[in-house]
C-alpha cells in the first residue's frame, strides 16, 4: 500500500546533475558520504567487519556458486598482430566506461571467443583514494571483489575472473560483458521506457535484490546507471563498489551514506544510523519513478538542496498514473523506512505481477546444495531403515 502524506501533483523537474559518466558500465568511485568524525570508528568497524565475513565465507567455501571465480596471479602484457592490446588471453577491443577509480575496457578472449569487460585498476591509486576518512578505494574494490566472489544469479553481473600480479601494479576484475541496451516503447513522457518495459524490468531487479538481500548483502547504489540489459532483454545488477555484507538479517544498519544522491532514500540524508535494505528499496523506488516520467522526483540546485528536497518536499504523482503503479511508487517511496513497502510485497503487486504472473523463484547453489544434503540425508536413513 502506498504511504499516507508521501504524494502530490505533478510537476516538472531539471535535468538530473547525477552523475558525469555518460557509459554503460562504471567503476564506482560515485560515493557520498554523511558520517561524522564521532561515528567514522563505528563505520570503520562495521567496514571491517562485513570483510572479516567475505573472507571466512571464502576460506570455508561458502558460496553461493557452482563454480569459483577463477584466481590468476601473473600478468602478461602484450600486443597482438593487428597492434591490440592483450592482457593474458584477452585481446582489448574498445573502452566502454570509466569513473574516479578506473576504467572498463571491452576484450575478447583468444580461448573462448567471447567478449568480457575488464574494470581495470592501479592499486597506488587506490590506496591512495580516499572514500572514507580511514578508507581508501582499495577497500571498496576488494570488499566488491569478495562479494561477487560469493553470489551467481541471472540477474546479477557475473565475475568471472581476478587478474592480481604482485609484482605490478594493475588489478583486473573480468565481468561477464551484457551487450544490450536499455530500450523505450515509445510510450509515456519523454525519456520514460513506458509501462510495458519498465514493468520487466523492475520484475528483474527485484529479483536480484530479493536474491543479495536474503544473502544478506546490501548493494547501496541501484540506479539505472548500474541496471545492465542485455541483447535479450534480461536486466542484471552491476557495480559493487559500495556494497556490504552483513552477518545477519537485523543485521544491516549503516552510517556512511553511499551511492548517488538523487536516489538517496531520506534516513540517509540525515546523518543517522539507517537499514541498508530500506534504503535499496528507496533508490529502486526512485528507478522505478524514473522509468515512468522520465524525471527524477526530488532534484535541487544544489547537494544539499536536493538532500532537502529529498527529506522535506512531497512525492509528485501525475493525475492519470495507473492507480496500481501510483500505489507501488507510493509504497516504494515512504519517507518512513519502517513504513516503506518491502521486496516481498514489491514482488506481490498487482502492478508488477500483471499479466506475466509472479516472479519467478530463484533456487540459488546454497539452497540447491542444501537440497541436495537433505535429500542424501534421507536416502542413506532408508536404506538403513530397510
Amino acid at each position: 500500500m502506498g504511504c499516507f502524506g508521501c504524494s502530490e501533483r505533478s510537476r516538472e523537474s531539471p535535468q538530473p546533475y547525477d552523475d558525469d559518466n555518460d557509459d554503460t558500465y562504471t567503476d564506482g568511485g560515485d560515493v557520498t558520504s554523511n558520517v561524522g568524525e564521532g561515528e567514522e570508528a563505528e563505520q570503520q568497524s562495521r567496514s571491517k567487519l562485513s570483510e572479516e565475513i567475505l573472507k571466512y565465507k571464502l576460506q570455508n567455501g561458502l558460496i553461493c556458486r557452482q563454480f569459483p571465480v577463477k584466481e590468476t596471479n601473473k600478468l602478461i602484457r602484450g600486443e597482438d598482430e593487428d597492434g591490440n592490446k592483450t592482457v593474458n588471453e584477452f585481446v582489448r577491443q574498445r573502452k566502454i566506461g570509466s569513473g574516479s577509480y578506473g576504467k572498463v575496457v571491452l576484450y575478447k578472449s583468444t580461448v573462448d571467443g567471447k567478449d568480457y569487460a575488464i574494470k581495470a585498476f592501479h592499486k597506488s591509486h587506490l590506496l591512495r583514494q580516499r572514500v572514507a576518512p580511514s578508507e581508501t578505494a582499495m577497500g571498496d574494490v576488494l570488499r566488491e571483489v569478495m562479494i561477487m566472489k560469493i553470489l551467481e544469479h541471472p540477474n546479477i553481473v557475473n565475475l568471472i575472473e581476478v587478474i592480481d600480479d604482485p609484482e605490478t601494479d594493475d588489478f583486473y576484475m573480468v565481468l561477464e560483458y551484457v551487450d544490450g541496451k536499455w530500450a523505450y516503447d515509445g510510450f509515456g513522457p519523454p525519456g520514460s521506457l513506458g509501462e510495458s518495459t519498465a514493468r520487466k524490468y523492475l520484475r528483474d531487479v527485484v529479483a536480484g535484490l530479493i536474491y543479495l538481500h536474503a544473502h544478506n548483502v546490501i548493494h547501496g547504489d541501484i540506479k539505472p546507471d548500474n541496471l545492465l540489459v542485455t541483447s535479450t532483454g534480461t536486466v542484471k545488477i552491476g557495480d559493487f563498489s559500495v556494497s556490504q555484507l552483513f552477518k545477519d538479517d537485523d543485521d544491516d544498519q549503516l552510517h556512511r551514506s553511499p551511492g548517488t544522491p538523487v536516489f538517496t532514500a531520506p534516513e540517509c540524508c540525515l546523518s543517522v544510523p539507517y537499514r541498508g535494505r530500506a534504503a535499496d528499496t528507496w533508490a529502486l523506488g526512485i528507478t522505478l519513478y524514473l522509468m515512468i516520467l522520465g524525471h527524477y522526483p526530488f532534484l535541487g540546485e544544489t547537494l544539499q538542496d536536493t538532500y532537502d528536497k529529498i527529506v522535506d518536499d512531497p512525492l509528485i504523482i501525475p493525475d492519470g498514473m495507473n492507480p496500481y503503479l501510483k500505489d507501488l511508487i507510493e509504497g516504494l517511496l515512504c519517507k518512513d523506512p519502517k513504513e516503506r513497502m518491502t521486496l516481498k510485497a514489491v514482488a506481490e503487486h498487482p502492478w508488477v505481477i500483471g499479466e506475466d504472473g509472479d516472479t519467478p523463484e530463484y533456487l540459488c547453489w546454497c539452497k540447491r546444495r542444501a537440497e541436495e544434503a537433505s535429500n542424501g540425508i534421507e536416502t542413506v536413513a532408508e536404506m538403513v531403515d530397510s
